[in-house]
């Protein structure tokens, strides 16, 4: 993965306020131990990630942002391939090396990045 790679992140409907992502998008939650999931870019496109979360999964999403990796890195967060069965594109953005107190303004950090870019992508359904 480049550093210009973009880390595809599903948004989760509760993570929508006004038609826009909250940080809350880009903080891993308890069950995640501290890596957050998205997809790798370079390897899939956001309506495919998009299509293989909701259909395939069966999980909500109200659509794709993406960070970079060099973003992530920036904010002192490692990025990289994380496959799992089933999910050839996955990969991590690692909070774990960072106190939970500091994972707030960190995904604060990714959300404006995230926001500059826009959505990725959008169903006409979550418009």
């Amino acid at each position: 993965m480049s550093g210009e790679t973009l880390l595809l992140r599903q948004v989760h409907p509760t993570f929508v306020q006004e038609g826009r992502f909250t940080s809350q998008a880009f903080r891993p939650t308890p069950k995640d131990k501290g890596k957050l999931s998205a997809d790798d870019g370079s390897r899939t496109t956001a309506i495919e990630a998009w299509t293989h979360f909701t259909e395939i999964q069966k999980f909500q999403s109200s659509g794709v942002a993406a960070v970079t990796v060099d973003e992530c890195k920036a904010c002192g967060l490692p990025a990289g391939p994380d496959e799992r069965p089933g999910l050839p594109y996955h990969c991590s953005v690692d909070f774990s090396g960072h106190p939970d107190r500091v994972w707030r303004p960190l995904s604060k950090q990714l959300q404006m990045c995230a926001e500059e870019r826009g959505w990725q992508h959008k169903p006409l359904e979550a418009n």
